[in-house]
């Protein structure tokens, strides 16, 4: 057990963060109680999750002289590899979370499967971390209007493929519905646009790429996904269940008071795993949400570690005990919120099961033990009345 630095709140400490409005802490609320280090796995230098961890980190030094070690991957699993051997303690992480719990992707492998991922926090920033982007010349507004239109299909990104076809759905489309217009790589996408050799692809709100399109002749706009359509909004959930409805007001051609109705995921997902100490996560949970105005504005996105922005009712993972300890405390623990904790739970229990069972006689070739785990994961989370997140990879 690591020596813990205890700090007691009391008098006008004794106060957290709703957003970046202060409200009453309650009388039996515990103190934090964090150690003299701490590490977690980020993005890649330069990223926004990066420099958000290092603004983090720098106010866990100042009030509790804590040292934030960040320990950059380039990849899913070299962010995630060191959480769950215990080299760091959190994980800044994107997609990737979710796709560990499912045992999809790099995770469909041997040495992985489905893992017992928490979330602590999770970030959903003023921008949007994918929709669709289209040359203002192709008259798009909305998901229906892409019907016929040519869109970019990223060779080799499975995840950004899906997505895009996720949010066709919307419009009751799949790639059929579109021209699908090949090209190598995110950048791709971008020159296909300002060449006049596609009219949309999927990226962030914020991407700096795409002001390159906003300057070309074509210019740039950002198509609409109306969040009254009840429907249109489930069927691209149905798909990316962490994706969640959301109000773009920052990127550009945005009008930031108007704000312009997209989807998002969170990004970053502060994620740990399921062993990890409950006072610990508590006290992590509790630190970023007392501090939050310390830190909102020291990167990019930061703002979106706000508490009301915590998707309790949302989430696709579950939260860790210690921050559903710190959400009880607060009182903003809901009915609908357990409920859909203990649907998450659920799910990652039906799949660690099933891996289990799957792993004992699983093919020894590492392309048939894919395609025979993802008929047994398919076949599992039908049969239990799951969301099957219709992804092939």
């Amino acid at each position: 057990m690591r020596e813990l630095n205890k700090v007691m709140f009391v008098g006008a400490m004794g106060a957290l963060f709703l957003g970046s409005t202060l409200a009453s802490m309650t009388a039996g609320a515990a103190e934090i109680e964090l150690p003299s280090t701490l590490a977690w796995s980020a993005y890649p230098t330069g990223t926004s999750g990066y420099s958000q961890a290092v603004g983090i980190g720098s106010v866990l030094q100042n009030h509790y002289g804590v040292n934030l070690r960040v320990l950059p991957g380039r990849n899913d699993v070299s962010r995630l590899h060191p959480l769950r051997s215990g080299r760091v303690d959190f994980a800044a992480s994107g997609s990737e979370a979710a796709y560990a719990q499912e045992g999809m992707y790099d995770f469909s492998v041997r040495d992985w499967g489905p893992q017992p991922v928490r979330v602590a926090l999770w970030n959903i920033s003023d921008g949007c971390s994918f929709t669709f982007a289209t040359a203002a010349d192709a008259g798009i507004e909305n998901a229906e209007d892409l019907r016929g239109k040519r869109l970019t299909y990223v060779q080799g990104a499975p995840s950004l493929n899906n997505a895009s076809a996720a949010l066709l759905s919307y419009a009751n489309m799949t790639w059929d519905d579109v021209e699908r217009v090949e090209v190598s790589g995110y950048p791709g996408s971008i020159e296909a646009i300002i060449e006049g050799r596609a009219d949309a692809a999927g990226g962030s709100c914020n991407s700096a790429s795409f002001l390159r399109v906003e300057s070309s002749p074509r210019g740039l706009k950002f198509a609409a996904f109306p969040h009254d359509d009840e429907e249109a909004v489930q069927r691209v959930r149905s798909g990316l269940p962490w994706y969640v409805p959301h109000v773009a007001v920052q990127g550009p051609t945005i009008d930031p008071e108007a704000g312009i109705e997209v989807f998002t995921s969170p990004y970053p997902m502060l994620i740990t795993m399921a062993d990890q100490e409950e006072t610990l996560v508590y006290s992590m949970t509790k630190a970023m949400m007392e501090h939050y105005d310390d830190y909102k504005d020291s990167a990019p996105g930061a703002e979106g570690w706000a508490l009301d922005r915590q998707g309790l009712e949302t989430t696709f993972v579950p939260f860790h005990d210690g921050t559903v300890r710190y959400f009880q405390e607060i009182g903003i623990w809901t009915e609908a919120a357990e409920d859909n904790q203990q649907q998450n739970l659920k799910r990652q229990e039906i799949l660690q099961a099933a891996w289990q069972e799957f792993i004992e006689d699983a093919p020894r070739d590492g392309y048939a033990f894919r395609a025979a785990w993802r008929e047994t994961r398919d076949g599992v989370v039908e049969a239990n009345g799951l969301i099957t997140i219709p992804e092939r990879w």
